[in-house]
């Protein structure tokens, strides 16, 4: 089952993917429960009523949870190959994180806001894997998180690297600037985060591929970590980081312009695809 939030007539809904259509939940259930977060926060994903089925090309994906708690990403997670004059980051010897705000993206198939400006000329695509947080979560030990993770979905964490300069915050929330989705793959449902494979794809042309056991920091790690930090909530989105291939990385530099399309796809989860306005 795959669990995503959209509109259908411009209403905003959430639902299930069912064979090249959603079924959306049914009116007096989505009375009770108006988001998925709510279903998800009162584990009532698996007790959904739903109306009839609407084809996909009917259908404008919204970010999975729209309007989550948290938003926190983790950077430097992967080993890296960087451009000779570009100094080589010293390996973190704990998991680095950030956070994003949800305006900062959009949905599968909505158009990604090109910056404008000078920011224009380093806006960059960031494949990475996502866990959904289910139950409350606050100073959990790594061996205890798995019970705490709804489920995983996709993302294209869109940077603008001039600006990672002045900051990572600024660098990371231009507004529209990363997707994510289309949908949420409860953990029943999905490989296991090691064993998934993930490919980012620019125009058709293959730029990121790696498997979730490559991380420094595994997602437990991670969020045995934050919780330390936190209490996590459910619907609470953290993206566990990207790997070797972004367009900032390569030599020379291959960011992205209008019209570039960035498909994200990883095994288990789906394909998140969107065009740069």
């Amino acid at each position: 089952m795959k669990f995503g939030s959209f509109k259908i007539d411009g209403v905003e809904t959430y639902g299930v993917e069912s064979s090249n259509s959603v079924l959306p939940v049914s009116e007096s259930f989505g009375q009770t429960y108006p988001n998925l977060l709510a279903a998800i926060s009162s584990e009532m994903t698996q007790e959904m009523e739903f109306k009839n089925s609407v084809p996909l090309r009917k259908v404008e994906f919204l970010p999975p949870i729209p309007n989550p708690k948290k938003i926190i990403c983790a950077g430097l997670n992967y080993n890296k190959v960087y451009p000779i004059d570009v100094p080589i980051p010293v390996a973190p010897g704990h998991p680095v994180v950030f956070t994003r705000f949800s305006d900062s993206f959009v949905g599968n198939g909505a158009a990604l806001h090109l910056p404008s400006g000078e920011a224009a000329n380093t806006y960059d695509y960031e494949g990475e894997i996502v866990a959904v947080i289910g139950k409350l979560m606050w100073r959990v030990s790594e061996g205890e998180a798995k019970n705490h993770i709804f489920g995983y979905s996709i993302m294209n964490e869109g940077s603008v690297r001039g600006h990672q300069k002045h900051s990572i915050h600024a660098g990371k929330n231009f507004y529209r600037s990363g997707s994510w989705g289309p949908w949420i793959v409860p953990v029943s449902d999905a490989q296991a985060i090691s064993d998934m494979r993930l490919e980012t794809h620019v125009n058709g042309s293959l730029r990121q591929s790696t498997y979730g056991n490559q991380m420094l920091f595994s997602l437990k790690r991670i969020l045995s970590y934050l919780s330390h930090l936190y209490p996590l909530s459910p619907g609470d989105v953290i993206a566990t980081g990207s790997p070797e291939g972004s367009g900032g990385s390569l030599l020379p530099p291959n960011f992205l312009v209008s019209g570039d399309t960035v498909t994200v796809s990883v095994s288990s989860l789906g394909t998140l695809t969107n065009r740069v306005g």
